[in-house]
């Protein structure tokens, strides 16, 4: 299994994925955390956490 992030804007439109790939799901979301604002800098505004090509689960980078 390889992990990685599709970057979306806000109406779902992808704009590309993560650079890497990842091991495990834990590897992907830690990147994650220590990538977030750069990701927000670059415009990005949700990402979608896939397995392979399944979809795991989209979140926003926006604070609520």
């Amino acid at each position: 299994m390889a992990w990685s992030w599709r970057l979306e804007k806000a109406d779902g439109r992808a704009v590309g994925v993560s650079e890497e790939t990842f091991p495990t799901q834990a590897d992907a979301e830690t990147w994650l955390g220590e990538n977030w604002r750069g990701l927000r800098e670059d415009e990005i505004d949700k990402v979608t956490l896939l397995d392979d090509e399944t979809v795991v689960y989209e979140m926003s980078l926006h604070t609520v």
